[in-house]
């Protein structure tokens, strides 16, 4: 089914919106999921949220991109789960590592998810990885974004994982300068 016709549903109030949304999307949303939460049962119930979170918003709003639209909202649904579950209990992890990989770049060491949701940021960022190279674009997404280790990046780009660390490390320092240059950090 194609997207528009599975947004159309949702504004019919169809719950068959939803069943079409997880044939289409369920493992993409699930594997954004589980990359934060690494934990089965908190993936699908982010999931299900997620599905929930798409009924409760369209309408009135209609997603230009239904990926998009869905892993985003998988994504703040898996990160407030992933924080609420550590915050008792502060431990390592692909999430934990990744954000404080990228704290040392933003603003005043700023939480990550407060410092990306200001616009000035934001579209720094995003024209900072327009400027870069696609491969380097898409190591940065599926780390920062999916939040991917470094290991999995590896594998899928067919890299050694310290040629991975080494390129992030490197954009991590030219993103640091552009906020340095755009009045940012």
């Amino acid at each position: 089914m194609e997207d528009k016709e599975i947004i159309d549903l949702y504004f019919d109030r169809s719950e068959t919106a939803i069943s079409q949304t997880a044939v289409k999307y369920g493992n993409y949303c699930y594997h954004i999921a589980y990359n934060i939460l690494s934990d089965r049962e908190d993936s699908e119930e982010s999931v299900n949220d997620t599905y929930l979170a798409a009924w409760n918003n369209m309408p009135p709003r209609r997603p230009n991109v239904l990926s998009a639209f869905l892993g985003k909202l998988t994504r703040y649904i898996s990160l407030d789960r992933w924080k609420a579950r550590t915050a008792y209990k502060r431990g390592g992890g692909e999430v934990a590592l990744s954000l404080e990989e990228l704290e040392e770049c933003l603003p005043g060491g700023e939480n990550p998810e407060k410092a990306f949701a200001k616009k000035e940021l934001l579209r720094c960022i995003n024209g900072f990885l327009e400027a870069l190279p696609e491969t380097e674009r898409k190591v940065f997404v599926r780390r920062y974004w999916y939040l991917d280790s470094t290991q999995d990046i590896a594998q899928r780009f067919g890299f050694s994982q310290s040629k991975v660390t080494a390129m992030l490390h490197r954009i991590r320092g030219k993103l640091r300068k552009r906020l340095e240059k755009e009045g940012l950090q």
